[in-house]
């Protein structure tokens, strides 16, 4: 009897031990530094819109904030944290891959672009948004097609990529495009709208923000072929955190699954906050796709349409 106690003890002792290995694995790394601080930080953009930018009120709203805020739920409840401390940090292009890697933000709440030279350094999960690179132009020029530019002036701005994806097919389709580099953006639609350009080329994301923005966006139609396959945009995690990722990874695929397409239109096709802009880009067939089959995927070539 004394021998079969002491069997019981020790299988017991196996499966406590092994309870608590799995515990703390369950909550290691971001979790684990979430529980025992209390606090999980969300680095936003100030002006990235309608991902995440400041509202008439200074507070970080948008597409990619509501995808986060499902993740801070999601963490809540894993840990039994209801009151579970929300910091905001903002972030810009050059200090957000460095403050995720230090460990200053848990999660970062905007429009990055998820690629394989980014996952060296940090995470992804699932993408939340596509971008190509496209042109816009006046709908009184009657431009469709990337062949219907051919012999025209199209600007695109200095330094993008776009200007590169720009020359490369006029190249490659013997076009006689003559391309014009810009400064910026502003200047790039502002040549359209003054006729000094025919089309103006880059993400459609932001052409539809400068359609929208624009003194009579009627005037203006986007193209219906894109210079880039679609790149995806996903919310970023730090590296090498299995058990944060996993959690993050199932809250936004289910997100993705059913509240989706509707807090995607209530951003992309409805008047936002604060002056009611409205994007006017409906959800394409790849991004439908990507939020059917939720993926991290780097490769803009998997994403297809």
């Amino acid at each position: 009897m004394r021998m079969k106690s002491r069997i019981l003890s020790t299988g017991l002792g196996l499966v406590l031990g092994l309870a608590a290995v799995t515990a703390a694995h369950a909550q290691s790394g971001t979790l684990q530094k979430i529980k025992e601080t209390g606090t999980i930080t969300l680095g936003y953009r100030e002006s990235s819109a309608p991902f995440s930018y400041l509202d008439d009120n200074q507070k970080p709203i948008g597409y990619a904030m509501d995808i986060c805020n499902r993740v801070v739920d999601a963490v809540k409840k894993e840990l039994n944290l209801p009151n579970l401390k929300v910091e905001l940090t903002p972030v810009t292009s050059a200090t957000r891959i460095p403050l995720m890697a230090n460990g200053t933000v848990d999660l970062e709440c905007g429009s990055t672009t998820n690629n394989v030279a980014r996952q060296q350094q940090v995470s992804f999960t699932n993408t939340h948004f596509l971008t190509a690179s496209i042109f816009v132009g006046k709908k009184s020029a009657n431009l469709h097609k990337i062949d219907d530019l051919k012999g025209k002036t199209v600007a695109s701005t200095a330094g993008s990529t776009n200007i590169g994806q720009l020359d490369k097919v006029n190249a490659e389709r013997k076009l006689g495009i003559t391309v014009v580099p810009v400064k910026d953006h502003a200047e790039g639609i502002l040549m359209v709208e003054t006729g000094r350009a025919a089309a103006f080329v880059m993400d459609d994301v932001i052409i539809a923000g400068l359609v929208a923005s624009a003194k009579d966006p009627a005037i203006f139609a986007l193209g219906d072929e894109a210079f880039s396959k679609p790149e995806p945009y996903g919310v970023m995690l730090r590296k090498d955190d299995p058990s944060f990722k996993a959690l993050v990874d199932k809250t936004t695929a289910t997100f993705f699954k059913t509240e989706g397409p509707a807090v995607y239109a209530k951003w992309f096709t409805k008047p936002i906050p604060p002056k009611n802009v409205n994007m006017n880009l409906p959800l394409s067939p790849a991004m439908k796709k990507a939020m059917e089959n939720p993926s991290d995927n780097p490769d803009p070539a998997s994403y297809g349409s």
